[in-house]
């Protein structure tokens, strides 16, 4: 049975427990399963990851300048497109590359227009580099057309499964913080937390990738352990206002969860305030990404749990590539940066700790 709240798509029937990572995302490689399958990639995706770590080393020559263009669904409360840019350009600017930039921040899931106007002048521009994320059937159709008909390098954002069709041409790269391993992490705590039966509700993201990898791999994973029962599931615009309806609607119908999981941090940020409007401290809740505002948010006792993403690990991974492909080396297909997973019981020392490592580029002046 499906009910509509608002604009909301309300499931009630939980993912079957059946389901494996290939149910969930079919059309996509595992991350993991994509390295093993692919050796060499293993290897160049292991180089990556350490170079990530250390410091910059400045390319050894001059080259023409590169020129680039960005467009990101930037405009959230989550800061992770921001920093990330950020610590692109910084990255940049010690390996000592000369390079043009041009960047759109859209918002996410409804700035479908201004989205496609702006893809079209990238294309148009014809940059060395486009960076872009994918999540929709829409921007499927515009990466393929990207692949077929220009010269500029692809390089997607946000994602680290490389999709199975394009096994033949897939874009220059695919970078993110792995949405499964993430999700992994958040399974197991709340399976650690909560003993027993227990109930919950999930808020997606919009429809689309995201939301399958982080909410279809998360019910996978609880349903697999037969004690907990999916009450409600909400699609979302992607933002706080409609977490903050869909939560809400959550605790009117199914008094009796136990906690909300919620896919990414404007949605999290919203359930937190109908929990509080509605005195449900009892009511646990996620982040998903660990910037700022969620870092606040645990800090307050706002928010019980987030998986933290190393931010800046993806920004500085970027312009390691390019720096690789200007050299003429290998650059490898995928790269996904660490997580920690932190609770609102962890010292601020930690965090503090933390935040060092993740924003190490984005928090300078």
């Amino acid at each position: 049975m499906k009910q509509h709240l608002l604009r909301f798509l309300l499931l009630t029937v939980p993912f079957p427990m059946s389901a494996n990572a290939h149910d969930i995302l079919p059309s996509y490689w595992d991350y993991h399963a994509f390295l093993d399958a692919h050796p060499e990639q293993q290897q160049l995706t292991e180089q990556l990851a350490e170079t990530v770590r250390e410091e910059a080393v400045a390319i050894s020559k001059n080259y023409d300048p590169v020129t680039i263009s960005v467009i990101y669904p930037g405009q959230q409360v989550s800061d992770y497109w921001v920093r990330n840019i950020k610590a692109f350009e910084l990255r940049m600017d010690e390996l000592g590359i000369d390079y043009e930039i041009n960047q759109v921040f859209t918002r996410p899931s409804t700035d479908t227009r201004e989205q496609s106007s702006s893809l079209r002048e990238a294309i148009k521009a014809q940059p060395d580099y486009l960076i872009f994320t994918l999540d929709t059937s829409r921007h499927k159709k515009f990466i393929e057309h990207v692949l077929n008909a220009s010269d500029s390098k692809l390089i997607l954002q946000n994602i680290t499964t490389p999709l199975r069709a394009w096994d033949n041409k897939q874009p220059f790269m695919y970078v993110g913080f792995d949405h499964v391993e993430g999700t992994k992490l958040l399974a197991d705590y709340f399976q650690q937390r909560f003993k027993g039966q227990h109930s919950y509700s999930l808020l997606y993201f919009s429809e689309g990738y995201i939301s399958d990898a982080r909410g279809e791999t998360f019910i996978h994973a609880m349903d697999s352990t037969g004690r907990y029962q999916l009450a409600s599931s909400y699609y979302t615009r992607a933002d706080q206002e409609t977490g903050f309806k869909a939560a809400q609607n959550a605790i009117s119908q199914y008094p009796d969860i136990s906690f909300i999981y919620a896919c990414s941090t404007d949605v999290a940020l919203g359930a937190v305030d109908a929990l509080a409007k509605h005195q449900r401290e009892d009511v646990f809740i996620n982040g998903w990404g660990g910037g700022s505002a969620e870092l606040d948010a645990l800090r307050n006792g706002q928010l019980d749990v987030t998986v933290m993403r190393m931010n800046d690990d993806t920004g500085i991974a970027m312009a390691e590539a390019i720096k690789l492909d200007l050299q003429g080396k290998p650059v490898p297909t995928v790269y996904s940066g660490d997580f920690e997973l932190v609770t609102s019981d962890d010292s601020q020392e930690r965090i503090n700790t933390l935040k060092q490592q993740a924003f190490r580029y984005s928090d300078q002046n």
